[in-house]
């Protein structure tokens, strides 16, 4: 029997996680403190909700973890520290309870069944949340996972836990999305050139125009089709609106000729 069909008969069906970029933020955190430059992973909480299939990670705290390189069934997670701080995030936010749990991985290992059983005393049907804080290529770095009871065809053997991965995602509210940006605005990456910032920046700005544009359209149609009542001023704001934009794209233009000159 698969993997897929054993799922289904456990009973539950989880289709999506998604993560939130402040978990994202305080696992890269976590990774820099504890664990940087060398072979190990660290470990903490996940917190959120859950509903119809879908579990929505929004925030996360570090873990103290520690397990033997060369046994993996040696391994120490302090659940009382975890205790102690779901009870002072219990305290902050009493809609977030614990969904599952992190690892920096950056792949499963042989004790995360073991450390996932851990955590079904916390919560009913934990996940597992893979961050690859290295990634090598360009994608998600998220990969999820819960656990089912893998039913033998020979009900003489004993059944056991598998991991079935489940599709993740990274979104975000607007609130979160502003603060990220501010979070960022000032972050440079030297590997990255300066005529591919330039690049991505000005598609961004034009992605935005253009959806500006868009709405504006719309709304001339309905003025138009005379579904909407014209109003003067409403088209006196948007003339000079559109005169700026477009002084604003020739200065652009104009000062990328004069640098492509020095």
């Amino acid at each position: 029997m698969d993997v897929v069909k054993a799922a289904q008969l456990s009973g539950r069906t989880l289709e999506r996680v998604v993560v939130h970029p402040l978990v994202l933020l305080s696992i890269v955190d976590h990774y820099n403190r504890v664990a940087r430059d060398t072979r190990k992973r660290v470990v903490g909480v996940l917190l959120g909700t859950s509903s119809r299939g879908s579990v929505d990670v929004t925030n996360s705290y570090a873990v103290p973890f520690e397990e033997d390189d060369k046994d993996p069934r040696i391994w120490f997670l302090d659940h009382n520290y975890h205790e102690s701080m779901f009870s002072m995030f219990k305290r902050i936010n009493a809609k977030e309870h614990v969904v599952g749990w992190y690892s920096t991985g950056p792949k499963l290992r042989e004790n995360d069944l073991d450390v996932h059983a851990l955590f079904n005393s916390y919560v009913p049907n934990p996940v597992l949340v893979i961050i690859d804080v290295q990634p090598k290529e360009l994608g998600i770095p998220t990969k999820a996972y819960y656990a089912v009871e893998e039913v033998k065809e020979n009900a003489t053997q004993k059944s056991q836990k598998v991991f079935v991965h489940v599709p993740s995602e990274i979104a975000a509210h607007e609130v979160e999305e502003i603060g990220v940006e501010h979070l960022l605005r000032d972050v440079k990456d030297t590997t990255i050139s300066t005529l591919a910032t330039e690049v991505t920046s000005k598609l961004a700005a034009l992605k935005g125009l253009d959806a500006r544009l868009r709405e504006i359209r719309s709304y001339l149609d309905l003025v138009i089709d005379g579904k909407l009542p014209l109003n003067h001023e409403i088209l006196y704001h948007l003339q000079a609106s559109l005169f700026l934009e477009i002084c604003h794209v020739l200065l652009l233009l104009e000062l990328n000729e004069l640098n492509g000159k020095c």
